[in-house]
């Protein structure tokens, strides 16, 4: 068994991965910026080794900090949590050459499934189905008319190695088609490094729909239910729930052995989630994510387990213990992500926290690492906290989320409280009446009304 892990992370996610950590008796060790010597990460680590200036690049992207720090605390595994370097081939493949224990997949998994094209023609062939559209990179912009063509307007440019919603074009006609070409390509050779694009067929009212997945290196691979990741803002995710009010029962059953088979059939191993847009009672592949996700919480709630634990157990060797039939969903949970950020503008508010008071009681849990006196530094990302319920049923869920935002007092920085507030009281998300482009459409009536 692994016993001493390096946090290749920050924030709440590093100091989850410590509570899973603590629970088994593993040693951790925080790395961190300058600007997060005082971060709760670092204070209730066993080790801190401080690897670079407030730079994301010049510390929690920065292999050589990281790899020296394992090497000096004498750290046997390095979890990398979910952003940075999660989803870094050449990372993961870095520390199993220094002989440490990658929490994660993978690098080759990592590296297939990281190129969307490469991962469409991987789920393709194991028979998962796919969004309609190109079968691989467009050469030039006269094959994106001709596929366009071929799927019907509107179609999405998309960047192959793309994420975040950048690199990300709809056209809605021909006439629109060149400029979002161009638009796409810039953004993605700015963005990522490399301008390869691939279109697809853009659906007018999907749901976001993703699928956790464990496997362990000796072929077993099970699912742990769909979480609904529909209300999203520009293409990021603001409140995640277990299971999908869109689904039945045969449907979920349905995606879930798909989605199995293909990655038993991969060899896949450790954490992943398979990403797909549902509308009219069909599933269409759409990426993988080969970590943790942020809205993993929800998935532990409903199904009763610990996510990163298990994700160290099979880091370990450890077959998994249990199979399909062992895995149930109870209740329905609800997670809302609380961002430092204006609730109508969305423009960053970091600053001192002042007052801090977490809601408590039964079904509720808040994952975060402020605490009051904490300043939220303006160099990372936004989400200062999770707040999380469950509840036996969707209704009751709503009911708990709403009596917990109202309990939570974050004060000295303004946040999306309200706008999560307003989310929740809406007659159209109470009934799960809701696509990937509801929150645009009811953010844009909130400031209309105004």
């Amino acid at each position: 068994m692994i016993s001493k892990v390096l946090i290749a992370n920050r924030g709440e996610i590093a100091l989850r991965i410590q509570r899973a950590c603590r629970e088994m008796g593993i040693k951790t060790v925080a790395v961190h910026s300058t600007a997060d010597a005082d971060a709760m990460h670092v204070r209730l680590a066993d080790e801190a080794v401080c690897i670079g200036p407030p730079s994301a690049r010049d510390s929690y992207l920065n292999v050589a900090a990281i790899l020296s720090a394992a090497t000096i605390t004498g750290a046997d595994a390095i979890h990398p949590g979910y952003g940075f370097l999660s989803e870094n081939a050449e990372f993961a493949e870095t520390v199993e050459e220094h002989g440490l224990a990658f929490i994660g997949p993978t690098a080759e998994h990592i590296r297939t499934m990281g190129d969307k094209i490469t991962a469409k023609t991987t789920m393709r062939a194991l028979g998962v189905p796919l969004v309609p559209g190109s079968d691989g990179a467009l050469p030039d912009l006269q094959a994106a008319r001709e596929v366009a063509e071929q799927v019907g307007y509107p179609v999405l440019i998309k960047a192959a190695a793309g994420g975040g919603g950048r690199g990300m074009k709809v056209a809605q006609t021909a006439d629109d088609i060149e400029e979002a070409w161009s638009v796409a390509r810039a953004e993605a050779r700015a963005a990522f490094g490399n301008d390869e694009v691939y279109l697809e067929k853009y659906m007018n009212r999907p749901r976001h729909i993703e699928l956790q997945i464990l496997g362990d290196a000796h072929g077993n691979v099970v699912h742990f239910g769909e979480r609904d990741c529909s209300l999203q803002r520009r293409h990021q995710k603001l409140l995640e729930e277990a299971g999908s009010p869109a689904l039945t029962d045969a449907e979920r059953e349905e995606i879930g052995r798909t989605a199995t088979e293909a990655l038993s059939r991969m060899g896949y191993r450790n954490a992943g989630t398979l990403e797909f847009l549902y509308q009219d009672g069909q599933f269409c592949f759409i990426e993988m994510n080969t970590r943790l996700q942020v809205e993993h919480p929800v998935t532990e709630m409903v199904c009763n387990v610990d996510l990163v634990r298990e994700q160290i157990r099979i880091a370990s060797g450890e077959p998994l213990g249990y199979t399909q039939a062992d895995v149930r969903m109870s209740g329905h949970a609800i997670e809302c992500r609380i961002n430092a950020e204006d609730p109508e503008t969305f423009m960053p508010s970091p600053g001192t926290i002042k007052v801090l008071h977490a809601p408590g009681g039964l079904g509720v849990r808040m994952d975060s690492a402020i605490y009051a006196g904490y300043r939220i530094p303006p160099y990372y990302d936004s989400m200062i906290a999770k707040l999380i319920v469950h509840a036996p049923t969707r209704a009751e869920a709503i009911a708990r989320m709403q009596r917990a935002l109202d309990e939570c007092v974050v004060d000295g920085v303004k946040t999306v409280i309200p706008l999560h507030q307003k989310i929740l009281a809406d007659p159209s998300f109470q009934k799960g009446d809701y696509t990937i482009h509801w929150l645009e459409n009811f953010v844009a009536a909130q400031r209309a009304g105004k």
